[in-house]
């Protein structure tokens, strides 16, 4: 990086790898507080609800946040979320040193820490693009998803070693060191520029919360985005964003080892695209290049699908997960820059919400659709499945594959046709006037 771009950059890169460390410790203790409820309770059905409960408190309450976002000072916002989220891993400290740590004060603390992400994320994605000039807007969302593939790896591995050199209690005290590490560096060390933004007195506080939604109605091309992307999440947890380990485990006969190595392949990916998007010129036209890196994330889908060897799972998750960084970046750049500043936080969580509320209805049809359809249908005797036996195999997760390759023929259909709408071509204008288009 040059000696300018450094200078230019040095808030933001304070702030980068001081959250970054507070993620690695955040990651380390999901990562063991998952192994201990699995342990107390044995059953997927407490790991899943452990997940719903961090997931769906941050949809449902990101028009609120955008609003106070907007409104308020970010590194205050910033500031307040992390001090809640630590006092979140210092009462499971507590409740578990005192050994009476129950699995539904998990959920409850888990809950409240959602709450306080529904406001730290936009606050974040706001604060970056006052510290960053824009013609590092792709640099930085580079680097933040490089540092994110980094905690996805790092994570169980150190994770593991404080479990077993300490158990529960050393990996929630590392957890509130780094919490520590990045709330002193926030607090004394970065300043985030702050603007009053002019906003109408008589416009109320719900109608501010609704202001995300009524520019996105207004700005037709990143509304029909964020509905792509919707359909694109849908999709992509149907396959193997959503059902990779049931496919693994049940290909392989319940091969941990074999899982384990397609998921880090999978983070591999996303630390090679994002070290690209980080490295190599932006790109003139991310309209285009964001279609079609989504639709090659789809080929993994068919590819792993069709094929019965290991090392054919791990390079097309390596290569599908490797588009899907380079598409983040350039679609986390988009936003910046089309966006203006006084509504990126109502604008980012009103996109948030819609393209992520189809994730968990998602997730509960794909082990639907698996469990009583596809693979049923794949160990019954029929012309069409001799057929597709022939394609898919037989056994555990062939019909899992089956599904794959359906969602990855209808994920790279979706894409690369969207590269012959003229409405979305409006979003590669470098012009700064206000964007209206119409199919």
């Amino acid at each position: 990086m040059k000696k300018h771009s450094f200078k230019q950059l040095k808030s933001f890169l304070l702030l980068w790898g001081s959250q970054t460390v507070s993620q690695l410790g955040t990651a380390v203790t999901d990562y063991a507080v998952i192994i201990w409820v699995y342990s107390r309770k044995g059953t997927a059905s407490s790991v899943a609800l452990l997940t719903v409960c961090t997931f769906l408190p941050t949809i449902f309450f990101r028009f609120l946040a955008g609003s106070v976002v907007d409104r308020r000072n970010k590194k205050r916002i910033m500031l307040i979320a992390d001090l809640l989220a630590a006092c979140g891993s210092l009462a499971v400290l507590v409740l578990h040193s005192a050994e009476v740590l129950q699995i539904w004060h998990l959920y409850i603390i888990n809950f409240l820490l959602s709450l306080m992400n529904a406001f730290q994320e936009p606050a974040s994605f706001v604060a970056v693009s006052m510290l960053v000039p824009e013609e590092h807007y792709a640099r930085v969302s580079g680097l933040q998803g490089f540092s994110g593939a980094a905690v996805s790896i790092l994570a169980p591995a150190l994770g593991a070693l404080l479990l077993a050199g300490g158990g529960l209690d050393l990996v929630l005290t590392v957890d509130l060191a780094t919490f520590a590490v990045a709330f002193l560096v926030l607090l004394f060390l970065v300043r985030i520029p702050e603007k009053e933004w002019e906003k109408s007195e008589e416009e109320s506080f719900s109608d501010t919360c609704l202001a995300g939604i009524r520019y996105l109605k207004e700005h037709t091309a990143i509304l029909r985005m964020t509905l792509f992307l919707a359909v694109i999440n849908f999709l992509a947890k149907l396959g193997n964003d959503g059902m990779l380990s049931p496919f693994i485990l049940g290909r392989t006969g319940n091969n941990q080892a074999v899982l384990g190595a397609v998921e880090s392949f999978t983070a591999l990916g996303v630390l090679a695209g994002s070290l690209l998007a980080t490295v190599r010129k932006p790109s003139g036209k991310r309209v285009p290049l964001i279609f079609i890196t989504t639709g090659l994330v789809f080929s993994g889908n068919v590819i792993q699908g069709l094929a019965q060897q290991p090392w054919l799972w791990c390079a097309a998750a390596f290569g599908s997960y490797l588009m899907a960084a380079v598409m983040n970046v350039n679609m986390d750049t988009l936003m910046r820059e089309k966006v203006p500043l006084e509504m990126q936080g109502r604008v980012f969580s009103a996109k948030s919400t819609l393209q992520n509320f189809t994730i968990p209805p998602a997730l509960l049809l794909g082990g639907l659709l698996a469990d009583t359809v596809f693979e049923p249908f794949m160990t019954a005797h029929s012309p069409a499945q001799q057929f597709l036996s022939g394609l898919f195999g037989t056994g555990k997760g062939a019909g899992i594959g089956l599904m794959f390759f359906i969602v990855g023929i209808a994920g790279m259909l979706i894409s690369f046709t969207r590269l012959r709408k003229p409405v979305y071509r409006e979003l590669d204008r470098t012009e700064t006037e206000t964007i209206r288009t119409t199919d």
